[in-house]
């Protein structure tokens, strides 16, 4: 204990003489770290020293932290128990000797010092924060910091030490981490204790009707303890009967915009009491004073907030009616919160905003306070980080890349017949015409129909090749444009119901054909192709003629032409032209017939 004293008279920082000063007092087995056994002993130590120090202090009459401290520093310097402090809170955070040392000595400091040293001894702890909150510190000493704070709470008067009070939270509320269940009020247990005692009986010369008085107070009751409310029907209608009477006072006594202004708020906050007075003779005041009916507004809000809070139980939940009445009692809270000056909408929504935080506190401590810290990401050192580069394609992109890269090992991919090949209509349109038949059992979401591509392509198909089924799309949509002959007869008779043009002028050319005597009284279309039909009219054999009688047969035997049918037809057509005659070009217009047809009927 010696070594300690002599220790403590040498004002070096504590890293210049602390760790040799254990080494000498404990000789370790190991040099940097103590054992078990150590710890143990070197505590016995500091405690014993700590008190014979503390017993100095109080027999010279000189405040703790400021005994021991050298003329020549003045008041820069520290006494002999700070400096002890410091160098055991250097050895701790040093690991050289067990972490929650430090926290058994600052409890035993304020066990045995009165509450005047006790703000001195706080205030040294608040000034080594950020050390003590080390993780390796804190993990070993948190409930010994816990139990001091607490005990110097107990110790502490609510109504007269105030600020101290103030100082002791603020501290826990950094200390410890926001997902710390110690800090947390778990099971939702109010202070009952807190009782707000009024007069019962009514004084001599009262003015104010003493029954609002009592129904006024008798609030306090259900405030201070609103579990109360919600266990019995009776309480709660003692409850709402009473507040409604203090609503109404409220709304009949409307405070003006002077009365409002006439109070000094940044005044009131200087002289700020945590109670009001109940004296029957302040009632009158305290009706007309803007901050006191806001207090008790803002009991009843938060009143109704506890009972409509989540993560109760179905028994602990409120009825309907019961919810009916908090809803109409709140708006009337609400709306007298407005109307109350100074600047009541923004003091409501200030109220507002702060309720719904409260709410997502109650929500987070009933799932079980889940941390939700996240660690600080490590910045990384830029030489240490790899830019990736994009990577960056002959042709663009890598689609065209690769397909470049195939042209090189198959120069005939591009030239191969069979690389693109149109379908027939038949074949296009069997997978809707499957779809149509109500047999298959095909649900209607899973249609072709249904698919936009399909259907578009289908259309452009039937435009070239199909112009009887295409004209049915308006009519009968997409399912009209299949081929009759690919459907089943009871869908076939849906869609064959009415005739197009075009087949009402395959009959009428059909009838004409049955008549050759009348092919010399058709007149050909006037204009320039005239020549050219009449020209060629007169050049082409008699067997044109023949092939146009057998072409109409045959279109008026199946009804429809077929696109089999109709590309025989044209190539006998161009194996048949004259030498240098030329292709038409250019595709037809849907509906435009072609001459030969025309000079063969």
């Amino acid at each position: 204990m010696e070594i300690f004293r002599r220790a403590l008279s040498n004002t070096g920082p504590p890293e210049s003489f602390a760790l040799q000063t254990v080494q000498e007092a404990i000789k370790p087995q190991r040099q940097t770290k103590l054992v078990l056994d150590e710890n143990q002993l070197l505590e016995n130590i500091l405690r014993t020293l700590l008190q014979e120090l503390v017993s100095s202090a109080v027999q010279s009459a000189e405040p703790i932290m400021v005994y021991g401290r050298s003329v020549a520093d003045g008041e820069a310097g520290l006494g002999q128990i700070p400096h002890l402090l410091d160098i055991v809170l250097y050895l701790c955070e040093k690991e050289h000797v067990e972490g929650g040392m430090i926290f058994q000595l600052l409890e035993d400091l304020t066990e045995m010092s009165t509450m005047i040293d006790c703000k001195d001894i706080f205030g040294y702890i608040e000034s080594k924060q950020d050390i003590l909150g080390k993780q390796e510190l804190f993990n070993r000493g948190k409930l010994v910091m816990l139990r001091t704070c607490n005990q110097l709470l107990r110790r502490l008067s609510k109504a007269n030490d105030v600020v101290f009070c103030g100082r002791i939270l603020m501290f826990l509320a950094h200390f410890f981490p926001l997902s710390e269940r110690s800090a947390v009020n778990i099971k939702g247990v109010f202070n009952t204790s807190n009782e707000t005692k009024y007069e019962k009986d009514a004084p001599e010369g009262f003015s104010i009707d003493f029954n609002f008085y009592k129904t006024f107070w008798s609030l306090q009751e259900y405030f201070s303890n609103p579990p109360s409310v919600a266990q019995a029907p009776s309480k709660w209608h003692k409850f709402t009967a009473s507040l409604a009477v203090v609503l109404s006072t409220f709304e009949a006594q409307p405070l003006s915009d002077e009365e409002g202004n006439a109070n000094n708020f940044e005044e009131e906050l200087a002289a700020f009491s945590i109670k009001y007075l109940t004296s029957s003779k302040l009632m009158g005041l305290e009706l007309k004073d803007p901050s006191f009916r806001r207090h008790i507004l803002l009991q009843c809000l938060i009143l109704f907030d506890y009972l409509k809070a989540p993560g109760k139980n179905e028994k602990e939940m409120p009825s309907e009616a019961m919810k009916e009445e908090i809803k109409s009692c709140e708006d009337r809270v609400k709306k007298l919160l407005e109307v109350t000056p100074p600047k009541g909408k923004e003091f409501l929504r200030c109220i507002e905003h702060i309720l719904e935080r409260e709410r997502n506190w109650v929500w987070w401590k009933r799932d079980g306070c889940p941390p939700f810290e996240k660690q600080p990401m490590e910045k990384k050192v830029a030489q240490d980080v790899v830019k990736k580069r994009r990577p960056r394609w002959r042709l663009g992109n890598k689609e065209l890349s690769q397909l470049w890269k195939w042209s090189d090992a198959n120069p005939n991919a591009l030239t191969d017949p069979q690389r693109v090949l149109t379908p027939s209509i038949l074949e296009y349109w069997k997978p809707l015409a499957e779809d149509m038949d109500e047999s298959a059992g095909i649900e209607p979401e899973y249609h072709h129909k249904n698919n936009k591509v399909y259907c578009w392509k289908g259309l452009r198909f039937s435009a070239r090749q199909d112009l009887e089924g295409f004209s049915r799309f308006t009519e009968y949509g997409i399912e009209g444009v299949v081929p009759p002959e690919l459907l089943p007869p009871e869908v076939r008779s849906k869609y064959q119901g009415k005739t197009s043009d075009r087949s009402k002028r395959a009959k009428k050319d059909e009838t004409k054909g049955a008549h050759p005597g009348e092919e010399q009284q058709i007149a050909t279309p006037a204009g320039e192709g005239d020549e050219g039909g009449r020209h060629d009219t007169e050049a082409a054999p008699a067997s044109m003629d023949m092939e146009g009688v057998a072409v109409a047969g045959n279109t008026s035997r199946g009804g429809t032409p077929t696109p089999e049918d109709g590309q025989k037809r044209r190539s006998e057509t161009l194996d048949d032209r004259e030498p240098g005659q030329l292709e038409p070009d250019g595709e037809m217009e849907p509906g435009e017939m072609e001459p030969e047809a025309d000079l063969d009927i």
